[in-house]
């Protein structure tokens, strides 16, 4: 019994390993292109394509270039709304006569009528919901669009002891907005899609169980 033990501990062992979440294909770093030099050309001292300039721009232009993208993203969102209604209704019907008198029964009125209906409706509802990341992501140009615009993406991995988190960027570049330090602010990315999640024993612990999540769907009945 005691050989047996170890051996019925092994898969509750591999259950215990944090797993570490595939790359998204969407976000992978993109490798630069391998650039073919233009043919050598006698005659000539110097060679078009085989120069080295001392002043090039070090921002990011090509496919495979590096660019730093500052992560600063707040937003706030506060919304309230109140309704009421009241609709109030009544309807008096006179007494029909029948040749010339009412209609009685035991000397009371029974053609007699009279309604009415009352119906009010109050609601009230109010929502505040606001973010805050703050950061820094390098991701790499994957393609320069027709017109001079940069596509980035890119992923930063950090995997620890008990768990694993990433953050996954993508967007579209303006290369006057990239800075001297070949940086730009993350509010001058357009289309951006800024991913941040983890795995692990930390995620699962802050995250509600299965009953509790079909209790707070809405195909629960109750």
């Amino acid at each position: 019994m005691k050989r047996l033990i170890p051996w019925l501990l092994l898969p509750l062992a591999g259950c215990a390993v944090t797993p570490v979440p595939p790359p998204d294909p969407g976000f992978v770093a993109v490798r630069p292109q391998v650039a073919v030099p233009p043919p050598r050309q006698d005659g000539s001292l110097y060679q078009d394509g085989y120069g080295t300039s001392l002043f090039t721009d070090p921002s990011a232009r090509r496919v495979g270039d590096l660019i730093t993208v500052i992560l600063e993203e707040r937003t706030q969102a506060k919304k309230s709304a109140t309704t009421s209604a009241d609709k109030q209704q009544s309807v008096d019907v006179p007494v029909p006569t029948l040749f010339g008198g009412g209609v009685t029964f035991r000397g009371q009125n029974v053609l007699e009528t009279s309604l009415s209906a009352t119906r009010t409706f109050k609601g009230q509802g109010n929502s505040a919901q606001s973010n805050s990341l703050t950061g820094q992501i390098t991701v790499t140009v994957a393609e320069v669009l027709p017109n001079g615009n940069l596509w980035v993406q890119g992923e930063k991995r950090l995997t620890l002891n008990e768990g694993s988190e990433f953050i996954r960027f993508s967007g579209v570049v303006r290369p006057e907005d990239i800075r001297g330090d070949n940086t730009i602010l993350s509010s001058q990315v357009a289309d951006a899609t800024i991913v941040y999640s983890g795995q692990g024993t930390l995620a699962e612990v802050n995250r509600p169980g299965w009953l509790a999540r079909i209790m707070n769907s809405p195909w629960w009945p109750f």
